[in-house]
């Protein structure tokens, strides 16, 4: 049967590495480290605040209304004045933070089968990821996942994040890949979904939660605009 795709574009965090999970697990560590679990604010009401924090910043480091150098300060320095914490530095901690985050291997539910089916089959595995570089690479090396891939895609190498399509351009471009033939699989409807779409190649949605946006697919077939949606990861083998 031949292929109807052939270069497959991931995104990292949240679609293969579990980062909802390994991002707590890695936070709980660092507000251990710095002596925060005995401060009068609960772990649970900290990482809420800053969760909240940190997105707002990601959008508007997507936006480019931010640096990076702004963004991992203030998503600690916002979340200390808004719950009264005094003696941390913000930028000591967001260090702290990024250590612990390559730590943790918890991969999403069918990542490592998906992935050792599709190597298996000879498709070309990219990864397309907005995150730092100095901590995808590592995520990558320390989960198992590094050597599925034939090139990894950084929004902070490329100097373009997600959904510009500048980065979709490059790596396709530098995957020697046809648009016809890609296809770019995530979680995060605006920036993987859409960007692709709006590039011109087609796209899985990995929704597991089932969470609304503003289109309605049939798992089993692309849309008109060429999206696809899926619950599980295995799904993905029926569609390329």
């Amino acid at each position: 049967m031949q292929k109807k795709y052939t270069h497959l574009f991931f995104d990292l965090d949240n679609t293969l590495w579990d980062f909802k999970s390994n991002s707590k697990l890695a936070m709980l560590s660092t507000f251990q480290l710095l002596g925060l679990d005995t401060n009068t604010v609960p772990f649970e009401d900290f990482y809420a605040v800053y969760a909240i924090n940190n997105e707002q910043l990601w959008t508007a480091y997507r936006n480019k209304q931010v640096k990076k150098k702004d963004l991992t300060f203030q998503r600690f320095q916002f979340t200390f004045d808004e719950l009264g914490i005094s003696g941390i530095d913000a930028a000591r901690m967001n260090d702290l933070y990024l250590d612990e985050m390559p730590k943790q291997k918890n991969l999403m539910p069918g990542a490592k089968d998906l992935l050792d089916y599709l190597k298996a089959k000879n498709y070309h595995l990219y990864i397309i990821t907005n995150g730092f570089k100095e901590v995808q690479h590592k995520k990558l090396k320390s989960s198992g996942l590094e050597h599925y891939f034939t090139k990894i895609f950084i929004s902070e190498e490329l100097r373009t994040p997600k959904p510009h399509p500048e980065i979709f351009e490059h790596a396709l471009t530098s995957a020697n890949a046809k648009k016809s033939r890609s296809l770019m699989i995530g979680d995060d409807w605006e920036v993987d979904i859409l960007g692709a779409l709006r590039f011109g190649i087609n796209a899985v949605y990995f929704n597991p939660l089932c969470l609304p946006n503003d289109k309605s697919h049939n798992p089993a077939n692309p849309s008109a605009d060429g999206a696809f949606v899926v619950k599980e990861l295995k799904s993905i083998i029926a569609i390329v």
